[in-house]
């Protein structure tokens, strides 16, 4: 009678632990809403930014860029995306800082899907972008 309770428990403790699994492994392939994304980039020479961006659930984005901060939208489903950004950069950037800043807007316009991995968000499109999640 003893091992047969011992069994229960056993799988009762399985079964709890699994539960308490299957959402973390969920939310490690959702797209995280409001989250931090910083480009998978060495920064540029002179620099120590890196672009990053963040969708909110309700579309709104923000870029910020090698230079430039740029606003716009996104629509997010199970694994398509659209970015809008907006087209103003700013002007006290240096003409080279500009150029990178509208090829990765381009880029990020271009994007069709994207696929999460714990941490790392690629963005696929013309131009595949990798971001990974701003942990600290």
């Amino acid at each position: 009678m003893n091992r047969m309770r011992r069994h229960i428990a056993g799988l009762f403790a399985c079964v709890a632990l699994a539960g308490a699994i299957m959402p973390a492994t969920a939310s490690d392939t959702a797209f995280p809403f409001g989250s931090e994304l910083a480009l998978d980039a060495a920064p540029l020479p002179g620099s120590k930014r890196v672009p990053t961006i963040e969708i909110d659930e309700d579309g709104a984005a923000a870029f910020n860029l090698w230079c430039a901060r740029v606003s716009g939208s996104a629509s997010v489903t199970a694994d398509a995306i659209t970015i809008v950004p907006s087209k103003t950069l700013s002007a006290q950037c240096t003409p080279d800082q500009l150029t990178q800043d509208a090829a990765l807007l381009t880029a990020l316009s271009q994007v069709t899907n994207w696929r999460r991995d714990g941490d790392v968000v690629d963005f696929l499109g013309t131009t595949p972008l990798r971001f990974r999640l701003m942990t600290n």
